[in-house]
């Protein structure tokens, strides 16, 4: 079986001078699972270099349900959104799904070392911009093509980042509820179990003996929302 290519963790993206930065500076933090490192509206002072476990990014919708914007793992940084932002907070939540470990770096600190640095300042301010063209794209596939075209882009997006091609087609290889699969499209399960069925009854996914999906008509959910084939950094659960 052929692995579908994955996106490449945050520090492997950044060249050796900013890695070297980011590890330098701060302190090692142990996270417990089932708690938030941050929540959305917090003041926000620290950004975090993840050494272990793996998070879940999300953000409350107008309606105030959770939208699950990404699951980051190690060598991911999260926080970042707050960087030279006066009377910053965090735009976003953090929520451990598993122990882990993070490197904690206070942002006063992240800032000076920048300043003083404007080619590593540049090159930081243009991986910020990536990531907020990512969230702008998931955002814009919920607004644009309702919960529908919301549930088929998240299924794009994780077989990007757990697809695995197999004879059928391309199985996606994690282990995600119809809960946790409704929270990637500020949905309810009910109507994500409805939508899964009717793709199902076309013959557009199936499912393994253990509940993984099976995407048999990848181009089906393509030509549903649009897609544009962004590059799989953008269009990527992680």
């Amino acid at each position: 079986m052929e692995l579908n290519k994955k996106r490449k963790s945050d520090l492997s993206t950044v060249s050796e001078d900013l890695a070297s930065l980011l590890q330098s500076i701060g302190t090692p933090r142990k996270i417990k699972k089932g708690t938030f490192l941050f929540q959305e509206g917090e003041e926000a002072s620290e950004l975090y270099l993840i050494k272990s476990g793996i998070f879940q990014i999300s953000k409350l919708s107008l309606e105030g349900k959770e939208l699950n914007m990404r699951i980051c793992k190690k060598d991911d940084f999260i926080g970042e959104l707050t960087l030279f932002s006066d009377d910053a907070t965090y735009m976003l939540s953090a929520y451990a799904l598993e122990e882990g470990e993070v490197h904690v770096i206070q942002r006063d600190t992240l800032e000076k070392n920048l300043i003083n640095d404007a080619p590593l300042t540049f090159e930081f301010m243009k991986w910020i911009s990536s990531h907020l063209r990512k969230n702008q794209s998931k955002i814009r596939d919920l607004v644009m093509n309702g919960k529908k075209g919301a549930l088929y882009s998240t299924i794009i997006r994780i077989s990007n980042s757990y697809g695995i091609k197999n004879e059928k087609g391309i199985l996606l290889d994690i282990h995600l509820t119809n809960q946790e699969l409704a929270k990637f499209c500020a949905a309810t399960r009910e109507s994500v179990n409805r939508m899964l069925s009717e793709l199902k009854k076309k013959n557009i996914i199936d499912y393994t003996s253990d509940g993984k999906i099976i995407i048999m008509d990848l181009e089906y959910l393509r030509e549903e929302i649009g897609c544009e084939n962004c590059p799989i950094d953008i269009c990527n659960i992680d």
